[in-house]
């Protein structure tokens, strides 16, 4: 039967939308949980895009999972934001630990910097499975008649690896124009699945 690390569906020892990775923190290998229980969400439509925010993407069906998060029908996580700005936790959650963990290099809000790329940019393009390998293993991009810029393996960071999904979802709602550059107010609750799993993760009694 397939487990969950972190919500990453896993069968053997690598997420099974990532199977091109190298390297998995190893400590989360040991940390699993029953595959969750999926329901359709009630309203999956992102509310109209912000003046000078790049047009949401067209809505699709998406599954939610007793952890609070969404995904697309090919699996990858995904955010869910109702019209009245209601986000979903993994969405909330990947905007904290992004400003906590990324914005140093990759600017806030995803806007990037003089030395990191825009991810709000690059995750028009970039498939979660990239987006994985690229923050697990690192990444370095020899410059042609500039600085080289190196992207820092986060594969060991747990305060990373613990939230991979959440980021990935935040930078993909900006990328969407699901999501301005204000900090997210409305949010469906945390669940205890999600703390559950949060705490395996760190190794923390539940």
């Amino acid at each position: 039967m397939k487990k969950t690390i972190r919500g990453w569906l896993v069968s053997g020892a690598l997420p099974a939308s990532a199977g091109r990775l190298a390297f998995v923190l190893p400590a989360l290998l040991a940390l699993t949980l029953a595959a969750p229980t999926l329901v359709r969400a009630q309203d999956a439509t992102a509310p109209a895009a912000t003046a000078g925010a790049t047009p949401a993407a067209p809505a699709e069906a998406k599954e939610k999972d007793e952890l609070g998060k969404y995904t697309t029908p090919d699996g990858d996580p995904t955010y869910n934001i109702q019209a009245d700005g209601t986000m979903d936790w993994y969405t909330y959650s990947g905007y904290r630990r992004y400003h906590a963990e990324c914005h140093v290099c990759h600017g806030p809000d995803g806007m990037g910097s003089t030395y990191a790329p825009a991810l709000a940019t690059s995750l028009k393009t970039m498939t979660y499975a990239q987006f994985m390998e690229t923050v697990v293993n690192g990444k370095k991009t020899v410059g042609v008649g500039t600085a080289d810029q190196v992207m820092p393996a986060f594969g060991e960071n747990k305060n990373v690896m613990c939230y991979l999904d959440d980021i990935y979802v935040y930078l993909k709602a900006r990328a969407d124009g699901a999501l301005d550059r204000t900090r997210p107010s409305k949010r469906e609750d945390k669940t205890k699945a999600y703390t559950d799993n949060e705490n395996q993760c760190f190794g923390r009694p539940s």
